[in-house]
């Protein structure tokens, strides 16, 4: 009947993203023995794919026998759950698209699990646990899977079907249009459905500003295409989170860097300025160092393994000398909404404690992927919205020296942090000057980060207020201070000042700035000592009665 044809095509559109390679010939809807041969094929696409994903395959021991590719990060999208739930979880739904069923048990139980016990006296699925890893997570994190991700059978067991759907196989995927940069014009953007039939997406213009980011599912497919000439640009199917650009910026290096100098010298004392006036703090160093919870990590690291092949050049016009894209390209993969909020929210719970103030989400920025040769201007962030920050090191590669984040403390004093992957570096991001002067070194060298921001809940205006009582004194004064230990090793005590309060990463170079020609001096000569060249002694000695 006409008034079921609408539930069959769903029925027939389920099936085929189970398997889809027998019914990409069937004509759903047609007529009841249409859908008898349907449902028999769907009963075989069941049994199929239960022997591939998880139904038929011992259980996993070990977490290393989980699918890993080359470089130790999972191969496909996982449903991990508890050998005791099996068959219920089998009997419930099928592995959806690009998804693998696995069971576990021993210690690979503990891990996902913790001390978790199936209640064998609860009916099915009400007693039992899942939960989804996404492809690209490395195995060092594996079993630290986000709590959106997980499932719990005793509040969810009627809707473990709607939660995998929900969860893990609907998705967020963003797509930027750089198609012939000299004419910057929209491109056709459509969702394809099964049988190729084009669903007209609005266009999509030009320029990361206009990025465009989809609810869509695994699976899914889009494609873009000339509007003058029909040309195909792109065909894209999702198989995870992410994004993808059309087209290529083009690069901004400029050979003819020299013209930069003035540039970055009226930078810098123009930050001196704006640091100054911040009277707001909010810790004794206006920094620290941390670590990101594991599951956040794996979230973060799947996200930028799966995409890093998308990775665009980020656009610098208009936006200051900060970053020496001039010399070195920048790249960027942008990050969903919906993820963004994720982790951002979640790390706001640290950075809370770090401040000891309730605090509300800003902005998120990342992943930005710094090359060999980078480097990053000394400089403070946005006032209204940057008052307390997290960096976030999300990958790298091929460095030979520690890039560290360099950040002068209430003093001036300049402290080098050095971060390995999953670190992160608080810091008081709109009062604390911050950079990375020392060019990224290593052939093929590569440095992954975040950034998330915060200011004092419904207060734009927090800059302008004395500290709060109860706040800690900043920490000016230290006594003398010597340098104790290798003069190129960071984050290890190499100076040791009479108040250990100061902490292990102060500077081997026992740097203050004093105005914004300091660190213009500053920036100049840690580019010369990279490149060799003698560097006078004379007005660089440090007084320690400013320490």
């Amino acid at each position: 009947p006409n008034r079921n044809d609408q539930v069959n095509q769903r029925t027939c559109e389920t099936m085929q993203s189970n398997c889809w390679r027998p019914l990409r010939r069937c004509d759903c809807a047609r007529d009841h023995l249409t859908m008898k041969l349907l449902l028999h094929l769907h009963l075989v696409c069941l049994s199929i794919s239960s022997v591939v994903g998880g139904k038929g395959k011992s259980p996993v021991g070990s977490l290393s026998e989980l699918p890993f590719d080359q470089n130790g990060k999972l191969s496909t999208h996982l449903l991990v759950y508890p050998e005791k739930c099996s068959q219920a979880v089998e009997e419930a739904i099928a592995p959806p698209y690009g998804r693998e069923f696995y069971t576990v048990a021993g210690e690979a139980h503990s891990a996902f699990f913790g001390d978790f016990v199936v209640d064998s006296n609860k009916p099915a699925l009400k007693g039992c646990r899942a939960a989804c890893v996404e492809q690209g997570t490395d195995r060092a994190v594996v079993h630290a899977v986000m709590p959106m991700y997980q499932f719990e059978g005793k509040t969810q067991e009627k809707n473990i079907g709607k939660w995998i759907n929900e969860a893990c196989q609907k998705v967020q995927f963003g797509f930027i249009n750089y198609h012939k940069p000299d004419e910057k014009k929209p491109i056709n953007m459509y969702w394809v459905g099964q049988r190729g039939d084009r669903h007209k997406h609005p266009e999509l213009k030009w320029g990361e500003r206009n990025t465009i980011f989809v609810n869509t599912a695994l699976g899914h497919k889009f494609l873009f295409e000339d509007p003058e000439t029909k040309e195909v640009l792109l065909e894209h199917v999702v198989d995870f989170t992410g994004i993808r650009t059309i087209g290529e910026h083009p690069s901004p290096v400029d050979p003819n860097d020299e013209g930069y100098a003035r540039n970055i010298q009226e930078t810098l004392v123009h930050e001196w300025d704006r640091h100054k006036k911040v009277k707001r703090t909010f810790t004794e160093l206006g920094f620290s160092k941390g670590r990101l919870p594991d599951d956040i990590f794996a979230s973060m690291g799947a996200y930028h393994y799966n995409n890093d092949k998308y990775r665009a050049l980020e656009e610098w016009e208009n936006k200051g000398v900060f970053v020496n894209w001039w010399e070195v390209d920048v790249f960027f993969i942008q990050a969903p909404w919906e993820l963004k909020l994720v982790w951002q929210t979640r790390i706001k719970g640290l950075v809370e404690a770090w401040t000891n103030t309730e605090l509300e989400n800003t902005s998120l920025y990342g992943m930005r992927r710094y090359e060999e040769g980078a480097r990053l201007v000394s400089h403070v962030d946005r006032v209204t919205t940057h008052a307390a920050s997290v960096i976030i090191n999300v990958a790298q590669g091929n460095v030979t020296k520690p890039w560290t984040i360099e950040v002068h403390d209430h003093a001036d004093r300049l402290h080098e942090v050095v971060m390995e992957p999953g670190d992160i570096v608080y810091y008081e991001s709109a009062k604390c000057l911050h950079g990375r002067n020392t060019p990224l070194q290593g052939a093929g060298s590569y440095y992954v980060n975040m950034f998330s921001h915060y200011r004092p809940a419904g207060d734009p205006d927090w800059y302008k207020r004395p500290n709060p009582k109860g706040t800690p004194e900043p920490l000016i004064n230290v006594g003398d201070c010597q340098l104790v230990g290798p003069a190129d090793q960071y984050s290890s005590g190499s100076v040791h000042c009479d108040d250990p309060a100061i902490g292990i990463h102060l500077s081997p170079a026992q740097f203050t700035a004093r105005n914004g020609d300091d660190l213009y001096d500053w920036w100049i000569r840690v580019r010369q000592e990279e490149d060799g060249e003698d560097i006078p002694t004379e007005g660089n000695e440090i007084n320690q009665d400013e320490l």
